[in-house]
């Protein structure tokens, strides 16, 4: 049963990535897109926060893949979302027509903050960098 349960841990940490990793790779490939939209925010210090943001995103997002410091990376990440949430979907003050979107969007970051949360709490298994220091120790 154990082993079944390291499975899906595992399973679940790669999930939970594929919502961080491309977004952050995906902001590399259109920088200048990223920057605009920060910027249409109304975001401080939009050349470093872009930065910030891939680099919280692609090294997170790897860090979940590979079991590292999961507990620590997935509490920032839970923050990190959250954040996210309040300034790129604030369906509260979303135009009428976009709000559902914004909406829906908001919510299933709410759902991962979740999912992140329990992460941190259980940490990330045996199949992990984590769990192999785990076992080394």
């Amino acid at each position: 049963m154990k082993n079944f349960e390291n499975v899906l841990n595992l399973l679940g940490r790669i999930a939970i990535a594929a919502l961080f990793l491309p977004a952050g790779l995906n902001k590399l490939m259109g920088i200048e897109g990223t920057t605009g939209y920060f910027a249409s925010l109304g975001l401080p210090a939009v050349a470093i926060l872009v930065w910030v943001v891939i680099a919280i995103e692609v090294l997170g997002g790897l860090a979940l893949i590979l079991g590292y410091h999961t507990r620590f990376v997935a509490i920032g990440l839970a923050i990190f979302t959250v954040l996210a949430s309040i300034v790129g979907h604030a369906f509260w003050a979303a135009p009428v027509d976009a709000a559902f979107i914004a909406q829906l969007l908001f919510f299933k970051n709410i759902a991962v903050t979740g999912g992140l949360l329990v992460l941190a709490s259980s940490g990330a298994g045996s199949i992990s960098i984590d769990g192999r220091k785990a076992k080394a120790e």
